[in-house]
């Protein structure tokens, strides 16, 4: 069992009590809460007649389902503008902040709570969110949860759960040149697959890891629930205080001081015991994306899709459907595979360096007759940073749309969608079966820059033909 780790001592510090059956009753530090998830949360406490445990530590804002070419109220889908309307009323009952929408905080969950600095190494976090995960990146063990456990969070501030085991997933070497961690969580997943990662905390580390930025490092724990890990974490280090820093929710003065020394008191000791340990070099990994209907469903842009023989026995069906589903042949190369919708934004890309990078591939280039490419930023801040750099013109330039803050096409709980059997590019996280708004579309999961790549060529293309 593993001891010592950052997970082990975030645990045993956020422990109230052992229950019968295994279990462990969690304080949380930080509950996240949006639109989709807490109505039935809200109502259930109603019924009991029960409040908000502890609001201070709850934090609300829209995401899921906001327009992000109109945002003028009320929405035009009146089963969106009644879930706002149902938040609002309950952050309002409750003495709950709210990120509303056009307040210059509003944003995706998983982004404006990061650039606000109210994730902070030591946390543990929760939201009604899967990719909650996220929050790992700052030293945090974080967890996606389910509207009953986003009601119990609320009256009691607290989880019931079983305590993971811990991998650590090590990385020697340095990334490439046109590769970027959204390639180093694909290929992670291609290679431990979906489901290795149940009952697992994944600790991310190494060279590789520690020379990545605080948005590189949230883009790879985001996607670790991909991996089939209920969180994953990066131990904090100096990058981590220097995006922390100054931002409106960090401690200052004083505390701050207080903060760092206990911060670093945190990461996994030298002589930490895991569960278990992967290691990769983080150098022969190439821009990778995904071809079949699962995130593990990944290849590098150099190789080609998998025969049947080279998988394993235990995937072969998902395989058959996959092949089926995508209208792709074994044997075959990604590259040159014709899109028809190019989506940069999300949970797991969407924040200003990962528009900044695909904005370096657009400029100067035009998107290709017949592709729909679209930006998304994942906040108001966000959006505001990314037009004050002047990005917002690169792209319309380019022939992308300019759009609001929101989730957008990553899950199509709003008016962003494929339509029939459209391709997609896209920067997002889940490349499921209809998870981009068509029972008939099809989604290739990749970098910002290779979805920027992607709709100037008007098929999948190898990004670093553009940077050399």
């Amino acid at each position: 069992m593993s001891s010592e780790t950052l997970y082990d001592k975030i645990w045993d510090l956020h422990r109230v009590r052992e229950l019968t059956g295994g279990s462990t009753q969690l304080f949380v530090g930080l509950h996240l809460i949006h639109e989709v998830t807490s109505p039935q949360a809200f109502a259930a406490l109603e019924e009991k007649g029960l409040t908000v445990h502890s609001p201070d530590r709850t934090i609300a804002t829209v995401d899921h389902i906001v327009p992000t070419t109109n945002q003028i109220r009320p929405f035009a889908d009146p089963l969106a503008e009644e879930m706002l309307k149902t938040l609002e009323s309950n952050c309002k009952q409750h003495g709950i902040k709210f990120f509303q929408l056009g307040s210059g905080n509003q944003g995706i969950v998983h982004v404006i709570a990061p650039e606000a600095g109210l994730t902070q190494p030591g946390m543990t976090v929760a939201c009604g969110d899967s990719h909650t995960s996220t929050h790992g990146a700052f030293g945090a063990i974080a967890f996606g949860i389910g509207t009953s456990q986003v009601r119990d969070v609320l009256a009691s501030q607290t989880l019931t759960m079983k305590k993971l085991k811990v991998r650590r997933i090590w990385f020697d070497g340095e990334l490439q040149k046109g590769v970027f961690a959204k390639d180093l969580i694909l290929h992670v997943i291609q290679k431990l697959g979906v489901k290795d990662g149940v009952g697992y905390a994944y600790e991310f580390a190494g060279p590789a890891i520690q020379s990545l930025s605080m948005e590189e490092r949230m883009t790879i724990c985001n996607m670790a629930i991909e991996g089939g890990a209920r969180c994953g974490y990066v131990n904090p280090d100096q990058v981590t205080f220097d995006y922390l820093k100054g931002r409106k929710y960090s401690p200052n003065g004083a505390k701050w001081d207080l903060a760092i020394k206990w911060w670093e008191s945190l990461s996994s000791n030298e002589n930490a015991i895991y569960d278990d340990e992967a290691r990769f070099n983080a150098s022969t990994i190439a821009p990778t994306v995904t071809w079949g209907i699962t995130p593990g469903q990944a290849i590098a842009i150099n190789s080609f899709i998998p025969s049947l023989e080279s998988i394993d026995p235990s995937d072969h069906q998902l395989a058959l459907e996959a092949y089926q589903y995508m209208r792709l042949q074994p044997g075959s190369s990604i590259e040159g595979l014709k899109i028809d919708v190019c989506f940069i934004g999300s949970c797991t890309n969407g924040r200003l360096s990962d528009l900044q990078i695909a904005a370096e591939i657009a400029k100067n280039n035009h998107v290709a007759k017949g592709v729909k490419a679209f930006v998304v930023p994942g906040s108001e801040k966000v959006a505001q940073e990314a037009e004050s750099q002047g990005l917002d013109k690169i792209f319309k330039d380019a022939g992308f749309e300019w759009r609001k803050p929101g989730c957008s096409m990553c899950l199509a709980m709003n008016p962003d969608k494929l339509e029939s059997d459209q391709i997609s590019a896209s920067s997002s996280n889940r490349n499921f079966k209809g998870r981009q708004g068509s029972s008939k579309g099809r989604t290739l999961l990749m970098s910002p820059a290779m979805v920027a790549a992607a709709a100037i060529t008007g098929c999948v293309v190898d990004v670093r033909k553009f940077l050399n």
